[in-house]
């Protein structure tokens, strides 16, 4: 990257914008955090004038009086409400626009454990405590813990998402600078904590595929799936031509799934990930719970990898 310093490194109040989503979130910040100094100064200023006027040596009205003025009650009521009312729904807003990747978003998978953030790329590339995206790409990152709670924060991206043990959470961003940036575990999980660090390495497109090239494996995060598939048994049963009579997982992935008692299940990477962990505990209608625990035998990167495959099944294709 042509010797690119971190840009988050300079003495700031914040760290650089870099991210599509960062000027957003730094707008709403700093309207918020202006409301909260007028109402504060607006109190400071009213509680010094009172103290001044009613200071006990003064010679002032203390007589109780009706009480007047709806107006001034109505407008110090109604205001206030529609002001917060208007922080909300720009919140909202920004939530969604922060919480829904876009559909074309470049996949990468992250596992962290204690202390490191391990990551995979569709193509089969591994990084640790690094993160190589291209500029100007929307990338989505979908990360489990392998032992406690961590979160994935990226300061200059404006982005903190809890990593939870035994189940999928999911972060996007578009980055808009090239260059280095940090990347931190903002929840304590143990004694190493403050090591658990990394950087994400932001690259101008033609450099990013030359570094995808470069860092090629021989086979693909798909390929890798399609063995460990095989190795594990799985499509000794799950191929269409077997004879044992289980579901067939071409087109299954994003389909919505008829389970035994009239309830259904999006097939997600969570319900693939319970189908080899937990498979009695949403059973396809129709077909009895024989399919045996994968709990112990897999790690959470073959998971990761059999999903990949899974998803890639084409509803017209065939083992």
């Amino acid at each position: 990257m042509s010797g690119a310093m971190p840009l988050d490194d300079a003495v700031q109040i914040l760290p650089a914008q870099a991210s599509s989503v960062a000027a957003d979130v730094d707008a709403l910040f700093y309207a918020i955090l202006a409301a909260c100094v007028i109402v504060c100064l607006i109190l400071f200023v009213l509680i010094w004038r009172f103290s001044l006027k009613y200071w006990h040596s003064r010679d002032a009205d203390r007589e109780a009086h009706e009480p007047q003025g709806f107006r001034l009650e109505f407008a110090w009521t109604v205001i206030p409400l529609l002001v917060f009312i208007g922080f909300f729904v720009w919140g909202a807003r920004l939530y969604l626009k922060i919480e829904v990747p876009p559909p074309d978003a470049l996949q990468v998978h992250a596992l962290a454990r204690q202390w490191m953030w391990k990551f995979e790329h569709p193509g089969g590339q591994r990084e640790i405590n690094t993160l190589h995206v291209p500029l100007g790409r929307p990338v989505t990152v979908t990360l489990i813990s392998q032992d406690v709670i961590h979160s994935f924060f990226v300061p200059a991206f404006r982005i903190k998402q809890d990593v939870l043990p035994n189940r999928y959470t999911r972060i996007w961003f578009e980055a808009i600078e090239p260059g280095r940036f940090r990347l931190f575990c903002a929840e304590f999980c143990g004694t190493s904590h403050a090591g658990m660090r990394g950087e994400v390495i932001v690259m101008p497109p033609a450099e990013y595929q030359a570094w995808l090239a470069s860092s090629a494996p021989a086979e693909s995060l798909v390929a890798r799936g399609q063995r460990m598939f095989r190795s594990a048994g799985c499509s000794g049963c799950h191929d269409p031509r077997s004879t044992v009579h289980a579901p067939d997982l071409h087109g299954i992935f994003g389909r919505t799934v008829q389970l035994r008692g009239g309830a259904t299940a999006v097939a997600d990477e969570a319900y693939l990930r319970d189908s080899m962990l937990l498979p009695d505990s949403r059973v396809t209608a129709g077909f009895a719970p024989l399919m045996p625990s994968f709990a112990g035998q897999l790690d959470e990167g073959e998971i990761t990898a059999i999903i990949a495959y899974i998803k890639s099944l084409d509803a017209g294709d065939s083992e």
